[in-house]
């Protein structure tokens, strides 16, 4: 996978599509795009929306700090051990979230997020298992 999916690929692409789906959310709080078509189509109220989408906004903005601190684009002092720690920890979510994605009621959920979650947790794998003395770019 190293030689696949280099390094700078996956913080590029982790990149782009977390600040996509952060876009995405806010269209949602927006109301532009229907609460009806995220969570699996499961959200009853908007107040509800409102606590899962700021919710998800934060999560997705933490780890793009993640993924940036790891990249070397953000310059702020982090244990090394903590922030690989932190790229396991999104890649189990991401797999996880890929499984709830297959059980969506929605099936535009499902047809456009599950690519989507198995590339950022293939992505997350190959950041978690590649050495610190590999460029990013």
């Amino acid at each position: 996978m190293n030689k696949a999916v280099t390094k700078s690929i996956a913080t590029s692409g982790i990149i782009v599509i977390l600040s996509c789906i952060v876009l995405f959310h806010v269209l949602v709080m927006l109301g532009i795009i229907p609460f009806g078509i995220v969570w699996g189509g499961r959200l009853k109220s908007s107040s509800q929306m409102l606590m899962f989408e700021i919710t998800s906004i934060i999560i997705n903005l933490t780890m793009l700090t993640v993924v940036g601190v790891h990249a070397g684009v953000l310059n702020v002092r982090v244990n090394r051990k903590v922030v690989k720690s932190a790229l396991w920890v999104m890649f189990a979510l991401f797999l996880l979230n890929t499984v709830g994605n297959l059980f969506s009621n929605n099936e535009t959920e499902k047809l456009i997020f599950t690519p989507l979650t198995i590339l950022l947790s293939l992505f997350c794998l190959r950041l978690a298992v590649s050495r610190d003395a590999e460029s990013a770019h």
